[in-house]
């Protein structure tokens, strides 16, 4: 199945932790296809916190998406995420943010990602990686810009 993945980063050396990040996730059954640049971006929901570098990830994984999710929040526990503040400042998130264009919503996951049409920091990415998706509200990934600055880095 193929899934977007959402990287963000704003503490300490935020290279190195897309970087690890990525490292991290190949494996038998997660396979990177393609990774966009990375974009500096302003903090969502907590302003007053250091930018942040986005990028965002296409992978082919044989993983259902919850188990994806707990692969994804192991990573970001080994590298040092701690959840203190809500939309708070971290060494690394990442958000499972489309799974084989599926919609559904539980306790532990909602997919698309509930914000992904909002943030132009996961938008900008996407839409660099996959110019031609059509999201599952039926748009097209062109015709959304979502909220927010970003400035691509590399």
């Amino acid at each position: 199945m193929r899934a977007y993945l959402g990287l963000g980063s704003n503490l300490g050396d935020r290279a190195y932790y897309l970087e690890e990040a990525i490292s991290a996730l190949m494996s038998p059954t997660i396979k990177i296809v393609n990774t966009s640049r990375i974009y500096e971006t302003e903090p969502w929901g907590v302003m007053d916190q250091p930018l942040y570098w986005n990028q965002v990830i296409e992978v082919e994984t044989t993983l259902e998406p919850v188990d994806l999710l707990h692969a994804c929040q192991e990573i970001e526990l080994r590298l040092g995420r701690e959840r203190k503040l809500h939309w708070g400042p971290r060494t690394i998130d990442i958000d499972l943010l489309l799974y084989d264009n599926r919609v559904s919503e539980s306790e532990e996951l909602t997919l698309p990602h509930p914000y992904l049409e909002d943030r132009a920091f996961v938008l900008a990415p996407l839409r660099e990686i996959s110019p031609k998706l059509v999201l599952p509200s039926g748009r097209s990934i062109t015709d959304v810009s979502g909220e927010g600055k970003v400035h691509p880095l590399i």
